[in-house]
């Protein structure tokens, strides 16, 4: 198994110069075969819009008694998901505005193992403008969050210390700052913060990334969905699936080739899942066609399917030369991996920030009530116990995601 690093593209700068000055390294994505972050989806009903055809448009989806149904909607420029170098908790507006009771946060004063992580006190943050008080009940862990933790980030994204962590979070609304009006107290919401904070008992977060929590989808599932879910709806976006279409996803069990694979067949394409064997159960259960990466992987794909017309790579470790081998053509190839191909090959790059946004996780939670979309869980940790969560993670071959319970 390769352990390779996923970037997350910059929506206001070309796929070109990401490739050339790796501005924006995806640090939610483990490149592992059975772990990865990714990238969304166009069926067909919404060709009228394929990416590129309208600007300033993406498909937006409501669940309907006959499927899923697409509309346009304006897309808005995102800043990146894991700007930096990040202000030292203890002197972030979060610490300096508190409302006098102490709460549990995870915090590191050194890069190094998991063994650096420690739950500690901190101030109850107070929400400012625009900001609202989440008391956290689940929040996803991300491979991205340990590579910054062991310091190999540290030249783009330095950590200032002490140091939180954590982007993924659903929980109760606490307090709404000034001139929040879509949101109050008691609330159920689900989304994310950019501040490196939602592993604690309480965060804040902009109210613009966060939505409502729809009643049937499970605390565990709606901690876990923003940074996989909007990277696999980019990913699927990116490669214009037609229906008949046949895809293939390297890396299908993990955080987002998981959910990338279930969008795709929603799209009423054929999926090819890249994964180890213990995960084939799985993969079957969702429609989607199971096969053993390594060596013949080329020939097993031919085998399953025949001709491939598009190709999602979480993984890296030359799977979009696969991909090019398999004939696929480089527009219909999205990598969250290895940027080097966008330049050379003329492939997509298109990931996290891409997708993320309190539209997309509404769409996707909409499908996770409607039992049309699955997010699984492999494991879930108290707070007291994050050095053991990622731990796990560590191991990888996980089918879905970890999850902090606070």
């Amino acid at each position: 198994v390769r352990l390779g690093v996923a970037v997350v593209n910059l929506p206001f700068v070309s796929p070109g110069y990401l490739a050339k000055q790796a501005a924006s390294l995806d640090v939610l994505s483990g490149g592992r075969h059975d772990l990865g972050l990714g990238i969304g989806w166009m069926p067909q009903e919404f060709a009228l819009t394929r990416p590129g055809s309208v600007k300033g448009v993406s498909p937006r989806c409501s669940t309907t008694s006959t499927g899923t149904r697409w509309s346009a909607h304006p897309t808005r420029t995102r800043r990146p998901r894991w700007p930096g170098p990040r202000r030292s908790c203890t002197n972030s507006r979060q610490q300096q505005r508190n409302g006098g009771n102490a709460v549990k946060a995870v915090r590191f004063t050194e890069y190094g193992s998991e063994d650096v992580l420690q739950v500690v006190d901190v101030p109850k943050p107070v929400p400012g403008p625009g900001e609202v008080l989440v008391q956290v009940k689940a929040a996803g862990i991300n491979p991205g969050e340990a590579k910054i933790r062991q310091g190999l980030l540290h030249s783009r994204w330095p950590a200032t210390f002490p140091s939180g962590e954590g982007s993924d979070l659903a929980g109760v609304v606490a307090e709404a700052g000034p001139g929040v009006t879509g949101f109050a107290e008691g609330d159920e919401v689900l989304g994310y913060t950019d501040n490196r904070a939602s592993h604690a008992e309480f965060v804040l977060a902009e109210a613009q990334n966060l939505t409502a929590k729809p009643p049937g989808v499970p605390w565990e599932a709606a901690g876990a969905l923003s940074v996989a879910g909007a990277t696999a709806y980019a990913a699927v976006r990116a490669v214009a699936l037609d229906s008949g279409d046949t895809l293939v996803v390297a890396g299908a069990a993990g955080g987002v080739g998981c959910v990338a694979v279930q969008l795709a067949r929603l799209a009423e394409a054929t999926v090819i899942g890249l994964a180890s064997q213990g995960n084939h159960g799985w993969l079957s259960g969702r429609g989607v066609i199971p096969v053993s990466y390594g060596d013949g992987v080329a020939d097993r794909i031919r085998g399953a399917a025949g001709k491939v017309d598009a190709f999602i790579d979480t993984v890296g470790a030359g799977y979009v030369e696969l991909a090019l081998e398999l004939g696929v053509e480089p527009s219909r190839v999205d990598t969250i991996v290895n940027f080097g191909a966008v330049e050379k090959y003329g492939v997509k790059a298109d990931g996290n920030a891409a997708g993320a946004s309190a539209g997309v996780l509404a769409e996707l939670a909409g499908l996770i009530a409607a039992g049309r979309l699955e997010v699984p869980i492999a494991a879930t940790f108290p707070l007291a116990q994050v050095q053991d969560a990622y731990r796990r993670l560590a191991v990888g071959h996980i089918l879905g995601k970890i999850v902090l319970l606070p």
